[in-house]
């Protein structure tokens, strides 16, 4: 209904008291938003109500978008302050795990992942996998730039950095990426290239 709408649009008549309008934006931003939070969550679960919590703070704090940015680089401010804090909460809430359980949850989480290789063919899902097994710095830069598609001055202004220091970052990231595609799905890219 207000697909045609572009974000500013949407926003003013948010604005303005048109409040269903938001809709637009939540139909628009509930894909980009998931996927970030699962880049700080692993849990469905945790990202499914972390992400509810993200658009009710956009919509409330909607009258402080200047529109400076893109409205996705403001809303991922919004992602990221959100998921720091609940994983701050979720930290200090957490009792502390003897030992045993802790090697029972590498263990199952280390069979688990040679079954998961099996059935991951896709480029993307391979992808994602090794954005996983990256520093929490490296997946956020890949995240923005392919997944948030921000240019590196977005990414700068969302990170605080300079631009410069965003592109080395981001070839910094690339290249551990690929490290790791070629460390432990070598095999799955060989044979998605020979298709």
């Amino acid at each position: 209904m207000y697909t045609g709408l572009t974000d500013t649009e949407i926003i003013s008549r948010v604005l303005k008291g048109e409040q269903q309008v938001f809709s637009a934006m939540l139909e628009r931003y509930q894909n980009y938003v998931f996927t970030l939070v699962l880049r700080f969550t692993d849990s469905r679960e945790d990202a499914e109500e972390i992400s509810q919590d993200i658009f009710v703070k956009a919509y409330r704090s909607l009258a402080d978008f200047r529109g400076d940015s893109k409205f996705s680089t403001w809303l991922y401010t919004i992602v990221r302050t959100t998921c720091i804090t609940f994983l701050r909460k979720k930290r200090l809430a957490t009792v502390s795990l003897d030992n045993e359980k802790t090697s029972i949850q590498l263990e199952n989480r280390e069979s688990g992942y040679s079954a998961n290789l099996i059935e991951q063919k896709s480029r993307k899902s391979m992808v994602n996998e090794a954005i996983k097994m990256l520093g929490p710095d490296d997946a956020q830069v890949l995240t923005l730039f392919y997944k948030g598609e921000q240019s590196l001055e977005e990414i700068g202004t969302i990170l605080g950095m300079e631009t410069n220091t965003v592109k080395v970052k981001l070839h910094r990231a690339r290249q551990r990426l690929k490290d790791k595609m070629e460390k432990y799905f070598s095999h799955e890219v060989r044979e998605l290239q020979s298709d």
